[in-house]
């Protein structure tokens, strides 16, 4: 995992899941490099904030564990 201190830096295209209600508490997501397979990922009510950027592997593994509810 990578922190980057302000994800508007980064060259991507930002999306919020479909599920995801205007005001809620959302996180954006965006390639940064696919070759590398890297994703940003950033609070949507904070565009200039900081983001983290995760391999593939990395972020499947977190929503894996979202999912289950091992991390609370």
């Amino acid at each position: 995992m990578i922190h980057v201190d302000d994800a508007s830096s980064l060259s991507v295209s930002w999306w919020k899941s479909s599920f995801s209600d205007a005001g809620a508490q959302c996180v954006e997501c965006g390639i940064v490099n696919h070759a590398e397979q890297r994703v940003a990922v950033r609070d949507s009510k904070n565009p200039n904030g900081p983001a983290l950027l995760f391999s593939y592997a990395a972020l499947g593994g977190l929503v894996g564990a979202l999912r289950r509810g091992d991390l609370r």
